[in-house]
């Protein structure tokens, strides 16, 4: 007669009293799968599985968006979500506003993209709307032209770009990069073939990153509407 296959048990070689070595990890692993958002309307944090697509504010019990965007047509309604927004080279995201935590634009953009990360630039093409992030990418193969300010804390160009930037960190242009425009930041690199043509301020730390005015009158500048020049309200895709 054969003999009985053996029976899965736990790990018989761990002492006992210690947590077997895959029962470790596996709990590294859940731990790793969590992530801490923050609220929309009260601002306060809290932890949430990666896994989940909404939440709701602990604090102010708020609904809170957590799902990823991919838009690879036409799309106008409003976008905000602590997800990532992927702009393919096909989609024409039309909405007025869109909040995300991380943003990648390869195609149309007509209204105001919001990150809370990072944004990631692979485009063609203009820019109507405010675009603002921690961190900006122009890729080598970009070539924008920006209507309205953007604002950033470090932002890295690779490619050509047009537009006014407010940096309160540094801006980097980098060997095949290009940058028409006036520039406000904390520092500047421009490496060894990278070209600049603009007003350069530099150092400006009592300056806001908004307005470039005294932290004094930002409040009375913020009521002045930020109309982009030379450029027509952008149109919203049906």
């Amino acid at each position: 007669m054969a003999p009985k296959p053996a029976v899965k048990v736990a790990d018989e070689s761990a002492p006992v009293g210690e947590v077997p070595i895959h029962r470790k990890f596996e709990n590294i692993w859940s731990r790793q799968r969590n992530r801490v958002v923050s609220c929309f309307e009260c601002k306060r944090k809290h932890e949430v599985s990666d896994q989940a697509t909404s939440t709701n504010c602990p604090g102010c019990s708020a609904h809170i968006d957590l799902r990823d965007y991919k838009v690879t047509t036409s799309f106008s309604r409003t976008i905000r979500t602590r997800g990532d927004v992927h702009l393919t080279n096909k989609g024409d995201l039309s909405s007025t506003s869109v909040i995300c935590h991380s943003a990648v634009i390869e195609g149309k953009l007509r209204g105001n993209l919001q990150c809370e990360e990072s944004m990631t630039i692979e485009l063609v093409g203009k820019i109507p709307g405010r675009i603002a992030a921690q961190n900006i990418v122009v890729e080598r193969k970009s070539d924008i032209q920006c209507f309205r300010r953007v604002t950033v804390n470090n932002i890295d160009i690779r490619g050509r770009m047009s537009g006014e930037i407010v940096a309160t960190g540094s801006v980097t242009i980098h060997k095949t990069g290009s940058l028409d425009g006036n520039v406000t930041a904390k520092s500047i690199a421009i490496e060894k073939g990278g070209m600049f043509s603009g007003q350069l301020v530099i150092g400006q730390a009592t300056l806001t990153q908004g307005e470039l005015l005294p932290e004094a009158k930002a409040v009375e500048a913020k009521a002045q509407p930020d109309v982009p020049i030379g450029a027509a309200q952008p149109a919203h895709a049906t």
